[in-house]
């Protein structure tokens, strides 16, 4: 018995031995005949074996032929299996930074309905940073954040698409004396010590963010903490520090604290959806087709006047 033996032919001996004809498992298979007669001629070689009999009338399996079926489907179905495994899309695998309510959450929502085919499951890594190291691995193919607070490492890789100007809010411990304001002024923080994810390795381009909103209007930066996981653990920590928290206005609702958006001026985050330059995928194509058609029905990316944008980045609204 041969290590190889070429599919085709198999392939061939099957339509045959299901239609017991040469004729009509050529059409089947869109071949001449006379091809189909030569590699089930190859393959009676290859194998040493008869695998018909021919007469005028009939076509029939020998007991080889009758032996040699079962294996040949099989196989056939095992190359089938893997030809699907290269052809079908894999799971995109987005990254959405919070499992609570998000922007990025809102577009795969949407892609989904674009493309109901394509599996997109969701990620939650907190921190672009973070994300951009993995997407650059392979390890994750789509990220939301600030890419333009990315180190140059880290941003040259990767594909940036904008998709919302962010307007920020702050959290406020319940009992503040801010957490009465239904907005807060940029003003009214002179003085206090907000946290802005100092010293998460994974966050540094949301730090960058906030240290230059803060430059020049008296806001400190609150000292590093420990990472908290989970709404329970945010609060507790929160409540013990008493520090306000800089956060988006679509942040999830915590428990003991108050969201209040920021105003006088507006300050923005640009959030961008980022991945693999070169990279090809169904879904991402379903992502970028609903980030756009988003932003174009919700306004994202026109900012109201007199808000406050980070300086310096590289990529204009509606960029590609």
């Amino acid at each position: 018995m041969p290590r190889d033996v070429d599919p085709r032919l198999l392939r061939g001996f099957v339509a045959v031995a299901e239609e017991l004809h040469f004729t009509r498992a050529a059409a089947r298979l869109y071949v001449a005949q006379q091809a189909l007669s030569r590699d089930i001629r190859r393959l009676e070689q290859a194998l040493g074996a008869v695998l018909f009999v021919r007469t005028t009338r009939a076509v029939e399996l020998t007991a080889d032929g009758e032996r040699l079926l079962p294996p040949a489907r099989r196989v056939l179905a095992a190359h089938e299996e893997l030809a699907a495994a290269f052809t079908a899309p894999r799971p995109l695998l987005v990254d959405l930074n919070t499992a609570g309510p998000s922007t990025g959450r809102v577009v795969l929502e949407r892609a989904r309905e674009l493309a109901p085919d394509c599996e997109l499951m969701a990620r939650f890594e907190s921190g672009l940073t973070y994300a951009a190291a993995e997407i650059a691995a392979g390890r994750l193919d789509v990220s939301f954040g600030y890419a333009d607070g990315l180190g140059p490492a880290l941003r040259t890789p990767l594909a940036q698409l904008p998709v919302r100007y962010e307007p920020l809010a702050v959290l406020l411990p319940d009992g503040h004396a801010l957490a009465a304001r239904q907005a807060v002024p940029l003003d009214a923080l002179a003085g206090e010590t907000v946290y802005a994810g100092a010293g998460n390795p994974r966050t540094l381009e949301w730090t960058g963010l906030a240290r230059e909103l803060f430059a020049g209007r008296g806001i400190r930066m609150a000292p590093p903490a420990p990472v908290a996981v989970g709404e329970e653990e945010f609060s507790r920590v929160m409540a013990k520090t008493g520090h306000p928290v800089l956060a988006t206005v679509d942040f999830l609702d915590m428990p003991g604290c108050v969201k209040r958006p920021l105003v006088d001026p507006v300050p923005l985050s640009p959030l961008s959806m980022v991945w693999r330059k070169g990279f090809g995928h169904p879904g991402l194509d379903a992502l970028r087709a609903a980030a756009a058609s988003l932003a174009a029905e919700r306004g994202w990316l026109e900012p109201p006047p007199g808000s406050w944008l980070p300086a310096g980045l590289t990529h204009a609204a509606g960029g590609g």
